[in-house]
Order: structure tokens, then sequence, then C-alpha cells
């Protein structure tokens, strides 16, 4: 009834039904142009993390400002007159720019070896390059060998140094950060009461709304920094690096492919569906119901507040997919309805094809709203959010597909379809055939297939490195390798060893006799201070430190262990004791304690911080067993306790991250799987179809996998979510097959000739959806975005397999096990 009803409507009042159509896409058009697209480093960590939150804790408690990196080679001397020239140039060009804190050089830092001195002179008389009378050949010479700035500050070639940008601190930002992360923790202790309830929805709207009021000035500062350093290359080369840097380019990676390829795909598709259809029709009407769910979707995503974060950054391209299947469907029906009633008013043959395809078309978009669906039970909001775009996304398109093709129809004046293509095609055949003569054959191969596949899938490692975002080719992936390779590595990685407390006596009776004569020198308020330094402490942190720098994994480690090498350096093979450091601590200059001693070291929480950076270029970089390893290490080897230390920083957070969607994709994926039983289960009201469907839908999924594993692609942040776009492909196309299956065997009850007729019809549909959605996903793999361009590949692997598995083993199967039952009498 409401079927017919819906017919009648739309094939009536079609002008009508255009109208609100063309409204509905001007109307969200207009918002969709205000959805965001979020790569920044909050959309990749888990706000329910304990992690995070010491993080934010041990950040507060240190100097820990956000930073960009300038990687300088000159093409003089480093230390020549020119060089330091140009560098102090640069610097002073940096530090204009609005948002720039302070810069960090080798023009800036503190030379304790040049000559060396003892620590009382050190702190009275601070010597930097601009120091006069300093000496080059000894500023080369420490800058290369000292703990403090060699492969760090300067490369071991002493041809690349870098140039740190301080940005300052956003004070607004940080309110509001935590003024919502006070509520988050509030929440997890308790429920919050419905005042408190109010008070967090605030705090979570204004800290969006000014994340997206700064997100602009970010990518501006990034770009006046880089509009900076470029009058400089004529000098050396110059490479821009830094985790802020890195978000920001991968936005403008992930726009800019939108843009290209996004108009290259539609493009190709065009020149497919003309090759295939050879009508202007057939061609303009999947374009224009893409188009129109697409900025449909868009815009209700950015009514509702959502945003596009790297996990989600496909959701386009997979509402693509799903739209060209239902129109291409809804052309290859009507143009077979043609054939068989030529005779038939546009009107009639319209009317037939949307009773044929409407039923499995929304049981194809309610499997899908299920399988997405599964995605919104973890608790991690970029898959929440990805769940919602992709319901929204296909349930847009089955509404836009359902009323542009019918009305369009009705425009278009009745016209003897062009069936050059079908002829000459014959794939359709010789899977028919294949199956009909080949069974064992398929069994075998399917077999091996899997069996290819289990291998793959035990060798799939879950990754996340930056700098293979990029092509070798591209600036960034240069700049992050010549960061990576000569000036100690990208990702930081931050351990915090605290000490256990002593009664103050205590501490005065272990350091008194050496303190006493140096007493004049420390103020009453920086007591804490100067009997801190104890030589125990000092033996536990270069411990932490040497076995930190015995990691291959590791680039560089920056901690008070460092500053106590140079101590050996200075004292012929002796440690700084504990009256130097805390004398360096008191009493050296703001400036220089800012960039030796404070970012390691916090007397009021007893305990030592060592800031790693990671060498993200290493290939045999493991990151989850790295800090399992490190873990392990600090109890079993070095003898702390689990409560004593901790492991922060951004390279765990991510790493948490991408456990967390790793363990969350697979309990989705077995929902998934359970929900889309239920589906088969409620459309066929049989088991044995539910458990074949099944078995045929998770053919390409262990494909895939197995692929990945064996070519050593990662599951990412940008890869993990094509498991849901090969369930959906194939999921498309097991309904599409079995429903028509079903139909043809209702004719005579024999499976053989069903499953002819079934590949002589439908099939055709799933061919040509299938054949225009790889020739144009296939211009992806030109991408200097690597996901982009392993997505690409991937997707045209998942659709390859599927219809395979679709007209192949489905089939075979089928024909088997006879799940259909069979006709009696």
């Amino acid at each position: 009834m409401f079927l017919q009803r819906y017919i009648d409507f739309v094939t009536h009042y079609f002008k009508a039904v255009l109208i609100f159509v063309a409204l509905a896409t001007g109307i969200f058009g207009y918002y969709a142009q205000f959805l965001g697209i979020d790569a920044s480093a909050e959309t990749l960590l888990l706000e329910n993390d304990t992690d995070l939150k010491l993080t934010r804790e041990v950040h507060g408690r240190y100097i820990s400002p956000d930073y960009l990196v300038v990687a300088f080679s000159p093409k003089e001397y480093m230390l020549s007159e020119t060089n330091i020239a140009t560098i102090k140039a640069l610097k002073d060009s940096l530090l204009r720019i609005n948002g720039v804190e302070s810069i960090t050089s080798l023009l800036d830092v503190p030379l304790l070896e040049s000559p060396p001195m003892a620590v009382s002179e050190v702190v009275k008389n601070v010597r930097t390059l601009s120091s006069p009378d300093i000496k080059k050949a000894m500023v080369q010479k420490e800058l290369t060998s000292s703990p403090l700035y060699a492969k760090n500050l300067v490369s071991d070639d002493f041809k690349t140094t870098a140039i740190l940008v301080n940005l300052k601190e956003d004070a607004r930002y940080t309110e509001l950060l935590q003024k919502r992360n006070s509520f988050i923790e509030l929440q997890q202790k308790r429920e919050l009461k419905p005042e408190e309830k109010k008070e967090f929805e605030a705090a979570k709207k204004a800290f969006k709304e000014y994340g997206y009021s700064t997100r602009d000035e970010v990518h501006q500062l990034i770009e006046n920094v880089r509009s900076t350093i470029n009058p400089f290359r004529k000098e050396g080369e110059l490479f821009l690096g830094g985790v802020m840097m890195i978000a920001d380019d991968m936005i403008g990676f992930v726009k800019n492919d939108i843009a290209i390829y996004g108009t290259a795909i539609m493009l190709i598709m065009v020149l497919m569906l003309w090759v295939i259809f050879r009508q202007v029709r057939f061609v303009v009407l999947p374009i224009l119901v893409s188009f129109c769910a697409v900025i449909i979707t868009t815009g209700v995503n950015a009514l509702m507040g959502l945003e596009v974060t790297v996990v989600s950054s496909n959701y386009v391209a997979m509402q693509l997919i799903t739209t060209l299947s239902l129109v291409i469907h809804l052309i290859v029906s009507y143009r077979e309805e043609y054939v068989l009633y030529p005779h038939f008013s546009q009107k009639e043959l319209i009317e037939i094809t949307l009773k044929r395809m409407s039923v499995p078309s929304v049981f194809i978009i309610l499997t899908s709203v299920a399988g997405f669906g599964s995605l919104m039970t973890c608790d991690i909001l970029p898959i929440i959010d990805l769940g919602t775009m992709m319901n929204i996304g296909v349930t847009v398109s089955l509404i836009a597909a359902y009323l542009l093709f019918p009305s369009m129809m009705m425009l278009f004046p009745k016209k003897e379809p062009v069936l050059t293509f079908d002829k000459a095609f014959t794939l359709n055949t010789i899977f028919a055939q294949t199956v009909e003569h080949h069974g064992k054959k398929i069994i075998v191969i399917v077999v091996a297939i899997l069996g290819f596949s289990l291998v793959g899938t035990t060798q799939l490692v879950v990754e996340n490195s930056f700098i293979n975002y990029f092509k070798k080719s591209t600036e960034i992936y240069q700049g992050m390798q010549k960061i990576d390779n000569t000036l100690g590595g990208t990702t930081p990685l931050e351990i915090v060893v605290t000490f256990p407390k002593i009664q103050n006596k205590e501490k005065k009776s272990n350091t008194s006799d050496e303190l006493d004569s140096f007493a004049d020198e420390f103020t009453e308020t920086d007591n804490d201070a100067q009997y801190w330094f104890t030589a125990q402490k000092m033996e536990t942190i270069l411990k932490v430190h040497d076995y930190l720098v015995s990691l291959p994994e590791v680039g560089n480690v920056s901690s008070l262990g460092t500053l106590t090498k140079v101590g050996r350096i200075l004292k012929e093979g002796k440690d700084f004791d504990g009256v130097e450091l805390a004398l360096m601590y008191n009493e050296l200059p703001l400036e220089f304690k800012k960039i030796l001693l404070s970012p390691y070291v916090n007397t009021e929480y007893n305990e030592a911080r060592f800031v790693v950076r990671i060498v993200d270029s290493n290939k045999n970089l493991r990151r989850n067993e790295l800090i399992k390893k490190i873990q392990t290490d600090l109890e079993t080897k070095i003898g702390l306790k689990k409560e004593d230390f901790k492991l922060v920083g951004m390279m765990v957070l991510y790493n948490n991250m991408l456990q967390s969607l790793f363990d969350s994709q697979i309990g989705t994926l077995g929902l998934a799987l359970l929900s889309l039983g239920a589906m088969f289960l409620f459309l066929f009201r049989s088991l044995k179809i539910a458990v074949v469907a099944l078995t045929v839908n998770m053919v390409p999924i262990s494909v895939i996998f197995g692929i990945m594993g064996i070519a050593n692609i990662p599951l990412d942040i940008m890869s993990i979510t094509i498991a849901s776009i090969a369930l959906g492909i194939t999921v498309d196309n097991t309904i599409h097959y079995f429903y028509r299956f079903r139909e043809e065997l209702a004719l005579d009850g024999d499976y053989i000739a069903s499953m002819h007729r079934a590949h002589g019809t439908i099939a055709f549909g799933m061919f040509y959806y299938s054949l225009a959605t790889i020739v144009g996903f296939l211009v992806l793999v030109t991408s200097n975005f690597i996901p982009t361009l392993i997505f690409g590949l991937l997707t045209v692997i998942v659709l390859l397999v599927a219809i395979v598995s679709d007209l192949l083993f489905s089939p075979l199967l089928v024909v088997t096990f006879k799940p259909f039952g069979v006709k009696r009498g």
C-alpha cells in the first residue's frame, strides 16, 4: 500500500519533487561550507584515557610549549660570519610573526665547554656564540660532541642545525580545555547533576567554538613561518617540521585530495557511464543523485556539529559507492523492463522498476545502517562520528535515489535504451558457466585465497607512522626524514620518574657536610632545591637515561642526565655533584635554566622528566611493543617500582588511540556481522541463507587483511575502516543477487537455470557499478598523500573481490546447498 502511494506520488508530482530536492540541496549546500575538517591532535586522543590526564598534568608542571622546527643546512660553513648573520636574520624575522614566543638556535644556547669552566664561573658568566673572544673550533667541538646538542641542535656532520620556534601559549584555549576536562573527570567518578550537565554541555560548546575560531589562526601561523623562511632558501636547504605542522599539512592534503580527486573520480565515472549506457540521461542521473546526496549529507553533518577527522575523511567516497550502486541498479532494471515491455508507458516502466528494486534497496540500506550502527557502540568519538555520518549518508542516498530517479525519468521522454555494451559484455555469462561446470576449482581457489589471507592476517601490524603518510618526493617527507635522521627524531615520548619522599632532616644529614660551605649561595626559599640533587637520585636518572639512549628506535634523549654527562667532560670524567647541580638550578639565568634544567626536573613534585624523540622513519619501529618494552625494562633492568614512573606524551596517546581503534574495530566487526546475519534472517526467513551470506561476505574482508599483512601495509588511523567498507560493498551485491535469485527460482524451482537468469539480469548492475567505481577510484593511486593512495587501492581490490565472490562463490554455495528450498510436486 505504502509502496504504491509513493510510486503514484513521485510519478504524478515529479516536478514538485524535483523542486523540493533542488531546494534541499541548495539549503543544505549552504550549510555544507561550514563542515569542519579537523586533523588536530585532539581528534586522535581518547578523552577517557588515563594517560591523557597524566600527560596534561605533567605538561602543567613543566615548560612544554607547542613548537615548530626549522631544519637548516647552509651552503657555507655552519659558523661562518655569513651563516651566523643568516641565522640571526632568520631568527629576527621569525620573532616578528604573531604567535611566536621565542626562538632557540645555536646562537642562543649556553656554551659550557667553550672553554671549560667551573660551575661557579658558568652561572656568573654564561657564554654563547655571541660572547666576545669565542673560539669557533671549540664551539664546533662542543656542539657536535656535547650530549646537550649533538644530534639534537646540530647534526653529527655539523651541516644541519635545528631552529626551534616556540609558540605562545593560548591561555584561553587552556582555560576552556581545563574547564571541559574537569567535567569529564567528574563524570567518570559519578553521575553529573542536572545543573552540572548543562554546564558541561556549555563547556564543550565553548571549547569547540573556540577551536573553530582559532583553527585558521594556527594554519595562518604555519603559513607565515613558511613564507618567512622562503627568502632564506637561497642560503641553504630549509625544511619545516613539528607535530602541529604535520597535522596542518594533513588537513591540506585531505582538502586537496577531496577537491582534485573528487572532481577526477566524477569525470572518469562520467566517461565510464557513457561507455556502458551510451545515453546522456543514464550518465546524468547517477552523477546528479550522487552530487545531491553528498551535498545534503555534508550540510546535515555540519548542522549536527560533526567534523571530518582523519578517521572519517573517506566518508564521501563510501557514500558515493552506495549511491552509485542504488542508481545503477535502478537504471539496469529499467532498461531490462523496457526490453521486456517496450509497449509500456514511461510511468508503467518506472512503476515496475520501483516495485522490483525498492525492497532490496531498502534492505541494503537497513543492513548498512545496522553495520555502521555498530561503529556507534564503541567509546571512541571519531569512530562514533564516522558511524553517524555513514548512517546519515546512506539514508540520504536512498531517499535521493528514489526521489530523483523516477522524477527525472518522468521528465525525460520514453526512449529505447542503447544495449551495445550489454551485448558485447560476456563476463556474466562466463561467470555463470564457471559456476555450473567448475565448482570444484572455485572451492580450491577460495580455500587457497583464505589460506593466503590467514597467513597475511597473522603478519598484520597495527602501526601509525606519520612520515609514511607522504611520498618520498614531497617536501614534508624530506623535511621529516631530515629531522628524523640528523636531528634526533620526530615523535615525542616522555618518561616521568617520581622519587620516594624523605624527610628534610634525613636529606640534610646526607648532604649537609658538602653543602655547608655553599649555604650562603641559597636563599631560604630555595632549601628544597639545594637538598634535592642527591647522588642516589642522579644515579637513577643516569641509569634511565643510558637505557633509553641504548634503544635503537630512540633518536635523542634529553634529561638531567644529559647535563650530568656534560659535567663529566668539564670535570675530566667526574659527574657534577649535588652542590654544583643545585647551584645551577638556583643561580643560572632564567633564559638558560629554561633550556638546561626546567624541562627535566621538578623539585616540588620530587620528579625527573626524560624527553625522548623516536625515529619515526625506522622501518622496524613497533610503537606498542616499544612502549611495553620500556615499561617492563624500567622495572626489571633499572629497578623502578611500577608506581614510581609513567610514560606520557604524544606517542603514548596516539598509540592508545590506535590500539583502541583496532580493538573497537574487531568488536564492532563482530557486532556488524551479527547484525547483518539478523537482517538476512529477517529478509529471507532462512538461517541457511544467513549463514551462506555471511560466509560470502567474509571473503573480501579476509582478502583485504591478508593483502595488507603480506604487503606490510599497517592498520592505522587512516586504513582501519577498510573492513567496514569491504563489508558494505559485499552486502550490497549479496542482497541484490539473493533477492533476484529468489525471484527467478520461484518461476521453475531450477537452481541452475535460476542462477543463469540471475547472472543474465541483476549481474549487469553489479558489474556496471563495480566497473565504474573501480576505474574511478584507480585515480586515487596517483595521490601524494599515501593514506588516500592506499584507500583507493584497497577499495579497488575490495570491489574486485566482492564482485567475484558474489558472482562465483555465492551462487556456487546457493546451487550446492539450496538454501531457498526445493520446489516439490
